[in-house]
């Protein structure tokens, strides 16, 4: 039996052709901006936005020199010495979840003797950003997206030159994936008050979700004849995560 694999779709908007790959489950069409459902064909029906960008190549080579120039654990000479190869522009799709999460817990401490055992719950109401790709490493938990900038997502704003990235994750392992990570980071937070966790489990109840496209540059430069790379939120120009050369001192 031959397998055929559909590689573009009709938009069920205008009927344009709609090209996507493998893997991904939410696409956009370029022609008018309508957002589908690749599985079923149907319309997107969240809230799709668009994050601006606010910068140029020649804008952004300045704020990474800038990066270079700045903080005392950088050779003193990088943003001299140091060469751009590379400067990409990618709008990343990404999922906000608006809701309330609580973590009941169960665990002991053990900074006393005797060790006392204590439960808990912890509640905390999330705008929790989660990146709509399975094999993309990036620091999410470091990037404060600029919600009050989005805008409704207009194709015709995005750079010839940048790459748009569709989801690759649905709504319900969206969900999975925040539950997971914010018990992570509960997790985290529990280590004030208890030393080992014997139970825990998150409920997350869900407000609202949000799919949005927001611009990241994507740059790699030479030191020293060594390649390190630098991930730049677009929007505001802040640094999300930088390779810095080793120094001596």
């Amino acid at each position: 039996m031959t397998t055929i694999v559909a590689k573009e779709i009709s938009c069920s908007h205008c009927g344009a052709p709609v090209e996507f790959k493998s893997g991904e489950i939410v696409t956009t069409c370029k022609y008018c901006g309508f957002t589908t459902v690749i599985q079923t064909g149907r319309a997107f029906n969240f809230e799709h936005s668009l994050i601006l960008n606010n910068y140029n190549t020649a804008r952004m080579e300045n704020c990474v020199k800038a990066w270079m120039s700045s903080g005392f654990m950088k050779p003193s000479d990088l943003a001299k010495k140091s060469k751009i190869i590379e400067a990409n522009l990618v709008y990343l799709p990404f999922w906000v979840v608006f809701g309330v999460a609580a973590t009941k817990y169960k665990g002991i401490f053990e900074r006393i003797s005797p060790p006392v055992v204590k439960e808990g719950q912890i509640e905390k109401e999330y705008n929790w950003l989660v990146l709509a790709r399975k094999a993309t490493v990036f620091p999410t938990r470091e990037y404060d997206i600029p919600l009050a900038g989005k805008i409704p997502y207009n194709f015709q704003k995005i750079e010839g030159f940048a790459k748009v990235l569709n989801s690759e994750i649905d709504k319900d392992e969206t969900l999975e994936r925040a539950k997971q990570q914010i018990e992570n980071h509960h997790s985290f937070l529990l280590q004030q008050n208890i030393d080992r966790v014997i139970e825990i489990s998150t409920t997350l109840e869900l407000k609202q979700m949000l799919y949005l496209h927001a611009p990241i540059w994507f740059i790699k430069y030479q030191y020293k004849e060594k390649m390190y790379q630098l991930i730049i939120d677009g929007a505001s120009g802040n640094v999300l995560k930088g390779d810095i050369p080793r120094t001596k001192f």
